[in-house]
């Protein structure tokens, strides 16, 4: 129970990746708001007939009226936030293509899901973090950037601002404790990609021949990663980005 006493936000947590983290946070004792555009408040029922405390909020990340709200409503429901877990992004629509055509229209829903939502949230609920005194920040990123991969230029791009975000955030807030951190997944077998043939087509077995551990890897992967970086053994850890990929990028 590391993280017993404390809250934690997580975006886009109804679901695949964002789900497994805000499970494995719950587990370990927080208090979990799981935010999300669809499925939240049932997504948290399920948790807490689990035993455990979670708050669903329906919530748009590219809308700072929702991050404020989702703040709130972390305030209101566990007094406010001590954790948050940047999980939502634009991925599994994208139709892997060259860059030329690649709509404009796309590319501005994938940088505003990605790093618009990224600040958005950020901005809503670091001030709790500056009254406590500490905070955690986590960011997911990709190890994408790290490697260099074509045909999602858009996507690639996004992450690779998720790197530098959380490195020049942690540099604004590491005098009122808290710390922002980016964890990099590999290409992940979350139930939205299993079943997109346009991912696991271009990408699974390209992927998997890179890796030092040959195997998929799924949201659950993620999990003590996340918990890791979300408790005080992390304390003197910030700008970082951890992959965790099984191997593929080695940085």
């Amino acid at each position: 129970m590391r993280l017993a006493g404390r809250t934690a936000v997580v975006t886009g947590a109804a679901q695949g990746i964002g789900r497994a983290l805000a499970q494995r946070l719950a587990e370990d004792g927080a208090a979990v708001v799981i935010a999300d555009l669809a499925g939240a408040e049932e997504t948290a029922a399920r948790f807490n007939a689990a035993g455990h405390r979670a708050l669903g909020v329906r919530a748009d990340v590219t809308s700072a009226e929702d991050m404020a709200r989702m703040a709130e409503a972390a305030r209101a429901a566990f007094g406010g936030v001590d954790i948050l877990v940047n999980n939502a992004a634009y991925f599994s629509p994208i139709v892997p293509g060259p860059f030329e055509d690649i709509d404009p229209a796309e590319w501005r829903r994938v940088m505003d899901v990605n790093t618009l939502g990224l600040f958005l949230a950020c901005r809503a609920c670091v001030p709790d973090m500056k009254a406590r005194g500490r905070g955690r920040i986590v960011n997911l990123a990709s190890g994408a950037p790290i490697k260099g991969v074509p045909y999602m230029l858009h996507y690639v791009s996004s992450k690779g601002a998720v790197i530098a975000f959380t490195r020049a955030l942690a540099r604004e807030v590491g005098t009122h404790g808290i710390t922002v951190n980016a964890l990099a997944p590999g290409f992940t077998l979350s139930e939205n990609i299993a079943n997109n043939p346009d991912h696991v087509d271009k990408f699974r077995e390209v992927i998997l021949r890179s890796r030092a551990i040959p195997r998929d890897e799924y949201p659950e992967d993620l999990g003590g990663a996340v918990s890791f970086l979300a408790s005080d053994d992390a304390a003197f850890v910030t700008g970082q980005t951890l992959v965790v990929d099984g191997g593929s990028a080695m940085v």
